[in-house]
Order: structure tokens, then C-alpha cells, then sequence
């Protein structure tokens, strides 16, 4: 991702849609893994311009971790509060978490080369009983020039995001597509606006609203769905993951 990209992130996470019931999803996830208490440490890996590490800091012990200089630099000047730091190294990580605790890579590994690798490394420094929580783009047949200008090095289907744990030794709690309810209305606007850019717009009036409702209404589902070996949904625009460390 580019400077620009960083910045419009940095405007939008806090209000726009996606970025705001992706965390209320990911909120309970994490609730449901780790309650909160004092000191749980949780590391997001990949953290970007840190909404979503600042929102969780309300109730965890939180770490950032990011590659890009911008985005670390757009986190600590908006959330000085948190702790953020530059590096595309999991080991920085592994201290913070030396009791245990929770990962979270959402909508990372898409962005990677070497997806695998990158895994193999978070899931490493994460001690046995630890969580991972993950994210990613679903459904091939959903790219569009949004991926290819935000750095997307694939859209991910169930079976090949499974893979990448295949050997790891890690206990898969969740895997399921979600983003369902919103998934009609999203094909059809990727089928007909393939080149029209981003998806990084927010919605005028109340529709902004109206979708965050939709899409974080997943929430509860997705948690009753922990431990049953099952998909919550059919298909979505996004899958996640809930692995615990071996």
C-alpha cells in the first residue's frame, strides 16, 4: 500500500461500514476466545493505521506491529496511547506474549508473497493455548481493481486459506466465510464496476448505519460457531479463522 492509501485508511477506519463491523466482529471473536482481564496480552500483527488495535486497548494489553513506516506513523500520532512499532518481523512479539494471549492478522496475509511463511512465523512465537484470529478476502471471482490497487496478491477460497495451517501445530476452532448477508449486493457492484477503483467510500445518509448493522449483525453467529466443525455461512465476501496454539 502507498502513503495515500495509508491516509484514507487512517480517515475512514473509525466511520466507514466495513472497517467498523469488521472490529465488532472481531471484538466478540476475541471475546469469546480471551475474555477481557487484567493484562491479556493481545499483538496485532499487521495493524495498519491502528483502529483497531486503539479500540481494543480499552481492554487488553495491546501491541502493533506493521511493516510500512507510514502506517506506524499514522498509529502512533492518532493513538498515542498504544504501542505501536515499525517491523515485518512476528519475533518482535513473542515477549509481549510470553504469558499467552491473542493474535490478530486481519486482512494481512492477502498482501504477502509468501502467506505461509509469514504464518508459520506468527504462529511461532505464540505460546501453546494462545489464539490466532484471521481475516482475509474471500472468493476469486470477487477481484477487482480495489485488489489490485490495495496490493492484493490473491482473494482466498476456503480450502487454500485452510491449507496454510495444514502442519502447524495449532487446533482450528473457526473457519467460515462471512461479510454473507452483504454478498449479493457486492458481487453485483464488483461484477458491474470492475474498473471503478476502491471500495473506500463512504456510503451518504443513513446507509452507512444501515450496513454497519448488517454486517456486524454476523457477530453472534460467528461466536456460536466456535467448536462446531461447521461454516456459519455458505459464502461471503471475507473468511475467518480462530486457531489456538498447540
Amino acid at each position: 500500500m502507498q502513503h495515500e492509501q495509508f491516509v484514507a485508511h487512517a480517515r475512514l477506519e473509525d466511520r466507514h461500514w466495513w472497517f467498523t463491523g469488521r472490529r465488532a466482529i472481531l471484538t466478540a471473536l476475541i471475546h469469546a476466545v480471551a475474555p477481557p482481564g487484567a493484562g491479556v496480552a493481545l499483538v496485532d500483527v499487521g495493524c495498519g493505521t491502528g483502529g483497531n488495535a486503539a479500540a481494543l486497548a480499552r481492554e487488553y494489553r495491546v501491541l502493533g506491529l506493521d511493516p510500512s513506516a507510514d502506517a506506524v506513523a499514522l498509529a502512533r500520532s492518532r493513538f498515542p496511547a498504544v504501542q505501536f512499532i515499525q517491523t515485518d518481523d512476528p519475533e518482535a512479539g513473542r515477549a509481549h506474549l510470553a504469558h499467552g494471549g491473542v493474535v490478530i492478522m486481519t486482512d494481512v496475509l492477502e498482501h504477502v508473497a509468501d502467506d505461509r511463511d509469514l504464518l508459520a512465523r506468527v504462529i511461532a512465537v505464540l505460546p501453546a493455548g494462545g489464539h490466532l484470529i484471521l481475516t482475509v478476502p474471500a472468493d476469486p471471482g470477487l477481484w477487482s481493481r480495489h485488489d489490485t490497487q490495495f496490493g492484493h496478491h490473491r482473494r482466498y477460497r476456503t480450502e487454500d486459506f485452510r491449507a496454510l495451517w495444514h502442519d502447524a501445530p495449532v487446533e482450528e476452532r473457526l473457519l467460515t466465510p462471512f461479510n454473507s448477508r452483504l454478498w449479493p449486493v457486492i458481487a453485483t457492484i464488483r461484477r458491474f464496476t470492475h474498473d471503478n477503483g476502491s471500495d473506500l467510500q463512504i456510503p451518504t445518509g443513513p446507509l452507512n448505519a444501515v450496513l454497519h448493522r448488517i454486517f456486524a449483525g454476523e457477530a453472534k453467529a460467528l461466536v456460536r460457531a466456535i467448536d462446531r466443525n461447521t461454516p456459519v455461512f455458505s459464502r461471503g465476501v471475507s473468511l475467518a479463522a480462530v486457531l489456538r496454539k498447540l
